[in-house]
């Protein structure tokens, strides 16, 4: 039996028009698509949401805590506990680059320890956005460098928070962020199947 995995595939594309496009990360734009082999069929709308990508980071201390943060997100009117996470924003940084200084930057953190925990399409029926998570541990302190916390990042609150908690706080459905839930979920996997939390 052939190894179940996602597999690369695009379909024909006959008309492509942007609805949104301006000098920010993300773009949209209205696709019409035309499904192979169903020549009779007419080529169907479908929304873009064009993404550069991110990184997400469950920094763990020695304690077995979690650095979390608490921030406002306008479009779903909530404020979330979430994870240090950024945008692969900046050309010739890859994932791991972004994570690194992202958790420098939301959490005046660094990390001596680093691994992928899974790599998800938050929304593939309507976004291109691909999240890298990651393990980082053996924690220290240090500066945020030349980064300003503006807009909702300069009203984030920075807690620490046992892993157990966090983890009964997804599964009780009190924690919703969708990378938390999956960073949680898969470390909690790790540790299951006797991966520990490192690789």
């Amino acid at each position: 039996m052939a190894e179940l995995r996602d597999e690369p595939a695009s379909w024909p594309v006959t008309e492509s028009e942007d609805l949104h496009r301006d000098g920010w990360v993300v773009a949209l734009r209205a696709d019409r698509v035309a499904r192979p082999g169903a020549d009779d069929e007419a080529p169907f709308r479908r929304i873009v949401l064009e993404h550069p990508g991110a990184a997400v980071i469950l920094a763990l201390d020695a304690d077995d805590r979690v650095f979390c943060l608490k921030q406002y997100r306008h479009a779903a009117r909530m404020r979330f506990v979430e994870l240090p996470a950024g945008l692969l924003d900046v050309a010739g940084e890859d994932a791991l680059s972004v994570a690194q200084r992202e958790l420098r930057e939301e959490g005046a953190l660094t990390a001596e320890r680093w691994t992928h925990l899974v790599t998800t399409y938050p929304s593939p029926g309507i976004s291109s956005e691909k999240a890298s998570i990651f393990l980082a541990e053996g924690l220290s302190e240090t500066d945020r460098g030349d980064f300003v916390l503006r807009h909702e990042e300069a009203d984030m609150e920075a807690l620490w928070v046992p892993f157990d908690e966090l983890l009964d706080g997804v599964l009780e459905g009190r924690i919703t962020d969708a990378p938390v839930v999956i960073a949680v979920l898969a470390l909690h996997a790790r540790r299951a199947r006797g991966a520990g939390a490192t690789s």
